[in-house]
C-alpha cells in the first residue's frame, strides 16, 4: 500500500476520534471540571510551600497549587486514556471494531493510529486546563508549555496502551468501568500527582516503594520536569519502557490467534 492510504487511514482514525470527543460534551466537561475540583479543593486546603528538585541538588520553592499542576495533567491523560479504551469496548460489542480491524492495514498500525487519536485529544485537553491554571494564577516558564508537549505525548501514549490492555481483555462495556476505577485511583493516589515521594517516605516508606514503581509517578514527573524547562532520562526510561510493554500486551489481547478474543470468539 502506499504511503497516501496509511496517511488517509490515520487520518480517518484521528478525525473520526475528534468527532466524537466534539459531540461528547459531557466528556470535555467533565476532563476540564475534574482537575479544577481538586486543584480547588487541595490548594484550599493545603497553604504550603513545598521544595522542589527541580535541578539537583539545589531546590525550588513552589506553592502547592502549583506543585499539584502536572499530576493534575497526568489525571486528565489518565481519564482520557481509559475513556478512548472504553469506546473500544463499546464499539466491539457495537460491531463497528470488527470492521475496524478486518482492513488490509496491519493490526498494530491501526492499535497505534487509535491510541495516538486518544493521546491528541488528551493535549488539547490538558492545553485547556493550562488556561484555567494560568487564569487561577499558576504560572510557569512560557517554554515549558512548548517543552512539555512531547513529555504529554510519550505519558499519554502510556497511560493510553494501559486502557488498551484493559480493553483487549474485557468484554462487556460494565465490566470495563468497574475496572477503571480500580485502576485508576491506585495509581493516581499512589504516586507523586498530590505529595512529594520524600514526603510519602517519611509516613510510610511501603507506600513510598509503590509509589517509586508505579508508571503514573514517572509520567507525572516527566510532565513537572518538562514545564520547567527539565529533562528526566529516570522517568523517561520507565515511561518508555511501560509503553513499549503495554503495548506488546495490547497487541497479544488483540490477536485472534493469541489473545482472549480467540479464546472467547471475539472479532
Amino acid at each position: 500500500m502506499r504511503a497516501r492510504a496509511w496517511l488517509a487511514c490515520l487520518g480517518g482514525i484521528i478525525t473520526r476520534e475528534a468527532r466524537r470527543w466534539m459531540g461528547q460534551r459531557g466528556r470535555f466537561i467533565s476532563a476540564l471540571v475534574r482537575p479544577l475540583l481538586w486543584l480547588g479543593v487541595f490548594a484550599a486546603g493545603f497553604h504550603f510551600v513545598l521544595g522542589l528538585s527541580i535541578t539537583p541538588p539545589y531546590k525550588t520553592y513552589i506553592p502547592y497549587e502549583v506543585y499539584i499542576a502536572p499530576g493534575l495533567c497526568g489525571m486528565i491523560q489518565l481519564f482520557n486514556g481509559m475513556q478512548s479504551s472504553l469506546s473500544m469496548v463499546y464499539d466491539r460489542e457495537m460491531g463497528s471494531m470488527r470492521l475496524l480491524m478486518v482492513s488490509p492495514f496491519p493490526r498494530w498500525f491501526l492499535l497505534s493510529a487509535k491510541l495516538l487519536a486518544g493521546v491528541l485529544v488528551s493535549i488539547v485537553q490538558v492545553e485547556i486546563f493550562f488556561v484555567f491554571a494560568w487564569i487561577w494564577g499558576i504560572t510557569v516558564p512560557i517554554t515549558g508549555y512548548l517543552a512539555v508537549l512531547p513529555a504529554l505525548l510519550i505519558s499519554g501514549l502510556m497511560l493510553g496502551a494501559l486502557g488498551l490492555v484493559l480493553s483487549s481483555f474485557i468484554r462487556q462495556l460494565e465490566n470495563f468501568a468497574g475496572v477503571m476505577n480500580f485502576v485508576i485511583f491506585p495509581m493516581f493516589f499512589a504516586s507523586s500527582a498530590l505529595y512529594p515521594l520524600w514526603r510519602v517516605g517519611q509516613s510510610s516508606p511501603t507506600l513510598y516503594w509503590i509509589s517509586e514503581i508505579n508508571p503514573f509517578t514517572h509520567a507525572v514527573e516527566l510532565i513537572r520536569f518538562a514545564l520547567y524547562d527539565r529533562f528526566n532520562p529516570i522517568s523517561a526510561a520507565v515511561v518508555v519502557g511501560f509503553l513499549i510493554l503495554f503495548m506488546a500486551l495490547a497487541l497479544i489481547g488483540y490477536d485472534p490467534g493469541r489473545g482472549l478474543l480467540a479464546r472467547k470468539g471475539g472479532e
